[in-house]
């Protein structure tokens, strides 16, 4: 089972307990600031909003085999996601 990990914070906050965890991992978080005039706006910017959770749990369980990439595919439609956006902190 998948482990994502979520936070406000840079992601080296979750990324120190990485080596722990015995399961695919991975880090989401605002590694950078000021680019939001609230928190919901801050969360989807950088990307860790809970459509973007879902899609990262998805993908991670596509990569191991456990559903299908069409499932991720949909649900990046479902919650219009911009796949082909670049990284927020080269935005």
């Amino acid at each position: 089972m998948p482990v994502v990990a979520a936070t406000d914070y840079v992601c080296a906050y979750p990324d120190l307990v990485a080596s722990f965890v015995r399961a695919p991992y991975r880090s989401l978080g605002t590694d950078g600031f000021g680019r939001s005039d609230n928190r919901a706006s801050l969360r989807r910017f950088f990307e860790i909003d809970r459509q973007h959770i879902v899609v990262a749990a998805l993908y991670t369980l596509a990569e191991a085999g456990t559903v299908t990439h069409d499932l991720v595919a949909a649900a990046v439609k479902k919650y219009e996601i911009d796949a082909d956006l670049m990284a927020p902190w080269v935005r």
